[in-house]
C-alpha cells in the first residue's frame, strides 16, 4: 500500500483571538494600504514596532517603524505610547506621544513613505512649553479638514481634587504642523461605567470615524491595568461636537466565563474586500493580572441607525473577514 504524502500546511477558515502570538503590546491600531494590513503598537522603548498582514489575520514583525535613535528624530525619554499611522498628500503620518524633555508627556507627528518607516519627526511637539501632559493622539482627515483628538492626561490635570483624563479636539493645519484656534474639551468622564466617583477617572484613547454623515468617536475609559477597561462611543454631526455619549455604553468589556480582561484603546478597519468593519483592540495577555502586558484582537463592528454595535469580545473560532476565502498555516 502506498504511503500518503504528509501534508506541510492546513487550511482554515475560522480565526481565533487574541491573534498570531502577540503579546507585551498595548494600543493596537491598524492601517490598511495597498491591500496589505500594517499594526502599530506600544511596543518599544525604543519607539514602535511595526507588523504586516495581508488577511488581517496572521501578521509577521517588520522591525521599528519610528526609531528614536535615527538621526533626523533624537526625541523622547520613553514612554513611547499609541502610535497612529494616516495616509495623507501621498505620505504616511505618525502620530503618537512620548516624554519630552520636561519630563511631561508630548505629542508629536512624525511623516514616511512607505507604511513601515522609517518615520522622521515631521514638527515639533505639540504644547511643549506648558506643563500638562498630552497622550492618544488620533488624526482625523475629514472632507476639506484636518483634525487631532487627544487626551490631556490625568497624571496633570487635577478638577476639584481629582485625577481626569479629558478627550480635547483641534483642527490642524494642511501641513499637520501646528493647530488652528484653540483646542477644544469634548469629552470628560460622566458615566457611572467610568468610574466616576473614583479619584482617579479616564476617558482616553480617542479614535474618530465618520459613516453615514455621522462622526463616531470611539473611546476607552477606567485605567488600562484593571479589568473593567472598556470601550465607549460618542456621536456628533460636526468634527468638534457637541458629542454625546450613548446611553448603551459600554460597548465592549470584560468577559469573565471567557478570562476577557481589559478590552480597550480600540481603532476600526476593514475587511480586505471592505465588506465587513472590524474594531481592534487590545486585551490584558493575563487575566488574573492585568498589566501592561497586552495582546491583539479583532471583532465585528456594525453601525445601524446611529448605533455601534460589537459581535465581541470573542474567544471562539470565527470566521474569516469576507475577502478571505481561507488561511494556509504552516506546520513547519
Amino acid at each position: 500500500m502506498s504511503k500518503q504524502p504528509v501534508s506541510t500546511n492546513d487550511t482554515l477558515r475560522t480565526y481565533t483571538n487574541p491573534l498570531s502570538n502577540i503579546t507585551n503590546i498595548g494600543d493596537p491600531y491598524i492601517l490598511k494600504a495597498n491591500n496589505m494590513y500594517y499594526m502599530y503598537a506600544t511596543s518599544s522603548d525604543m519607539g514602535f514596532k511595526v507588523w504586516q498582514s495581508s488577511n488581517l489575520i496572521d501578521w509577521a514583525e517588520k522591525g521599528l517603524a519610528l526609531n528614536k535613535n535615527d538621526a533626523s528624530n533624537q526625541w523622547g525619554n520613553g514612554n513611547f505610547w499609541a502610535p497612529e499611522v494616516k495616509f495623507y498628500n501621498n505620505k504616511y503620518y505618525m502620530s503618537y506621544s512620548a516624554v519630552s524633555p520636561n519630563g511631561k508627556m508630548k505629542i508629536r507627528i512624525a511623516r514616511s513613505d512607505s507604511p513601515l518607516g522609517p518615520f522622521i519627526n515631521w514638527c515639533e511637539p505639540f504644547f511643549q512649553s506648558d506643563d500638562f501632559s498630552y497622550i492618544d493622539s488620533d488624526i482625523f482627515i475629514d472632507t476639506d479638514k484636518v483634525y487631532l483628538y487627544f487626551v490631556k492626561d490625568c497624571s496633570t490635570n487635577i478638577l476639584n481634587g481629582k485625577h481626569i483624563s479629558q478627550i480635547c479636539a483641534a483642527q490642524l493645519d494642511t501641513d499637520l504642523k501646528g493647530i488652528i484656534g484653540t483646542p477644544q474639551m469634548i469629552l470628560s468622564p460622566d458615566q457611572t461605567w467610568e468610574g466616576i466617583t473614583q479619584e482617579w477617572q479616564w476617558n482616553e484613547g480617542p479614535y474618530v470615524i465618520k459613516n453615514n454623515n455621522l462622526y463616531y468617536l470611539l473611546y476607552s475609559a477606567n485605567v488600562y491595568n484593571s479589568q473593567d477597561y472598556s470601550v465607549g462611543y460618542a456621536t456628533a454631526t460636526s468634527p468638534l461636537g457637541n458629542w454625546t455619549k450613548s446611553t448603551d455604553n459600554p460597548i465592549l468589556k470584560k468577559d469573565i466565563a471567557l478570562k476577557v480582561s481589559g478590552p480597550g484603546h480600540c481603532c476600526i478597519t476593514t475587511s480586505p474586500d471592505d465588506k465587513e468593519f472590524f474594531i481592534v483592540y487590545h486585551t490584558h495577555t493575563f487575566f488574573e493580572a492585568p498589566s501592561g502586558n497586552r495582546n491583539l484582537c479583532i471583532d465585528r463592528l456594525n453601525f445601524n441607525r446611529s448605533k455601534i454595535t460589537v459581535a465581541g469580545p470573542t474567544r471562539t473560532p470565527e470566521p474569516l473577514p469576507s475577502g478571505i476565502p481561507y488561511r494556509i498555516i504552516s506546520k513547519n
